[in-house]
């Protein structure tokens, strides 16, 4: 393995490459080789994924002054030394699965910094300097143990994609909201209890992921109109394989009473959120599941073709209890006609009132039907 390592680290330095593969080496300590004499100055690329390192040179920067891109993915490194901040020209710092307990303030001098990935460490709190990164795009500190996030990461103006899942987050700071170029913020399986009303008021911002937040109970009406991933479909509990059947007509009184009072509201014709579609699809899906065979069995629905088809093939699935999804459906915080989304949002004509009464006949109609089929329904 040493001279594998050895001849690879030659060939590099004969050959002037700029990428040099050294994942999977069983390295404990930085090679040495790659330090001697002048360094490998012309290396811009330096891959030491899945290695057992647990610290980093002080004269990386000295002996490889032109990394562009530092991959350190699963070792154990505990610590970084403050020599990292002159490593001027660093654009992508990988330093996901490893043993991080502190982040050095002097990571704030990399500025021309794009991509800093921090995931599944030890971390329970980020240095204030983050903010001075003005070029950072990608910034993932997912699966650690942090409580808050730093005020001034709002400084980084160019930050695209901001991914914190698994910490201990009870908040999002408004002061995210400024970021104009944010495109993706992933606050998953965290403890928040509210998110900022402002949040998602910027276009750019697109993708909202807060899944398993268990004490979450709305979003922000600004982010109607993006793809969102809330906490759960509203079912209070998952659904138990043993418990017993229930008749075909208990299925929309059960999601109604298990679906939270916000989405169980039917909106005013001024809102125009007409939640009836959801319920409509959950609903049938629930009844068609179980005996697909029987698909003929039942009377002529009028429904539109697209939902129809949605009953085969589901948009998701809950991540709490794997209920089937079919529209984007969620609670908010306020009218939406107190926003500026107001009438933007009309999934129905203007005769609202007329298309939700006829869906739910429809769902009566066919519950009715199938309670004098000879067979009883499980729940799944």
């Amino acid at each position: 393995m040493a001279t594998d390592l050895h001849d690879t680290i030659f060939m590099a330095k004969q050959e002037r490459h700029k990428n040099l593969f050294l994942n999977y080496k069983n390295l404990n300590i930085f090679p040495v080789e790659l330090l001697k004499d002048e360094g490998l100055q012309f290396l811009e690329r330096l891959y030491m994924k899945r290695n057992s390192l647990t610290t980093l040179p002080d004269n990386l920067a000295q002996k490889l002054p032109n990394l562009i891109e530092l991959y350190l993915h699963s070792n154990n490194i505990v610590i970084i030394p403050e020599a990292i901040g002159n490593l001027a020209r660093l654009q992508s710092l990988d330093l996901s699965s490893n043993a991080l307990q502190l982040l050095c303030p002097e990571i704030g001098r990399l500025r021309s910094l794009r991509h800093l990935r921090l995931s599944n460490n030890q971390l329970k709190c980020l240095p204030p300097e983050i903010g001075d990164l003005q070029e950072l795009e990608t910034l993932d500190v997912s699966m650690n143990q942090l409580m808050s996030l730093p005020d001034r990461l709002h400084r980084c103006l160019s930050l695209q994609n901001l991914t914190a899942d698994h910490n201990l987050l009870s908040h999002v700071p408004r002061q995210l909201c400024w970021l104009h170029r944010l495109n993706q913020l992933s606050m998953a399986a965290n403890r928040l209890t509210f998110l900022p009303l402002d949040l998602g008021r910027s276009r750019e911002l697109q993708f909202v992921f807060v899944d398993n937040n268990m004490d979450l109970k709305g979003l922000p009406s600004y982010l109607y109109n993006k793809v969102i991933g809330c906490s759960g479909c509203g079912v209070s509990s998952p659904v138990l394989d043993g418990e017993q059947a229930e008749q075909p007509g208990e299925a929309l009184s059960e999601a109604l009473v298990r679906l939270p009072a916000e989405v169980k509201a039917v909106g005013s014709q001024t809102d125009s959120v007409v939640p009836l579609e959801e319920l409509t699809m959950r609903t049938l899906h629930r009844i068609y599941h179980h005996r697909p065979t029987d698909f003929n069995l039942l009377p002529p629905i009028t429904l539109p073709k697209s939902l129809l088809d949605l009953l085969q093939f589901p948009l998701g699935h809950c991540h709490r209890c794997s209920q089937a999804m079919f529209t984007i459906i969620y609670p908010k915080l306020f009218p939406l006609r107190d926003t500026a989304l107001a009438g933007v949002h009309r999934r129905f004509p203007a005769d609202n009132y007329s298309s939700c009464f006829i869906l739910v006949q429809k769902i009566f109609l066919t519950q009715t039907y199938l309670l004098s089929l000879p067979f009883s329904l499980g729940r799944r």
